[in-house]
């Protein structure tokens, strides 16, 4: 069974960073494809970066390429995001998950084909 939980989160200025952590059960990172997704309050869940099993392929949705980093350590089970210049409507709930397939495309997987998800860690940015 695959466990996934995210930490990390909090409130920050925009302009400012943060660093999500996903702590995943033995063997996930390096098995599954991993991503990050988020929901803000009244709007869809949007796929926001995502990195395949080797760690080789990264992808990011347009809305935040050049800010957020996505990275992964086999060693440590653990997959990051690193957001950078945050801003205001980076505010929402941020997600864990990861599939199975493969994700090393030219466009972010869409969240029903993510099989497992974390709880999620809220990300509040002030402008």
């Amino acid at each position: 069974q695959v466990q996934l939980v995210e930490s990390g989160g909090g409130s920050v200025q925009a302009g400012g960073s943060l660093r999500l952590s996903c702590a995943t059960s033995r063997y996930t990172v390096g098995s599954y494809c991993m991503a990050w997704f988020r929901q803000a309050p009244g709007k869809e869940r949007e796929g926001v970066a995502a990195i395949s099993r080797s760690g080789g392929s990264t992808i990011y949705a347009d809305s935040v390429k050049g800010r957020f980093t996505i990275s992964q350590d086999n060693a440590k089970n653990t997959v990051y995001l690193q957001m950078n210049g945050l801003k205001p409507e980076d505010t929402a709930m941020y997600y864990c998950a990861a599939t199975n397939r493969y994700c090393g495309g030219r466009t972010l997987l869409p969240d029903w084909v993510f099989n497992y998800w974390g709880q999620g860690t809220q990300v509040t940015v002030s402008s």
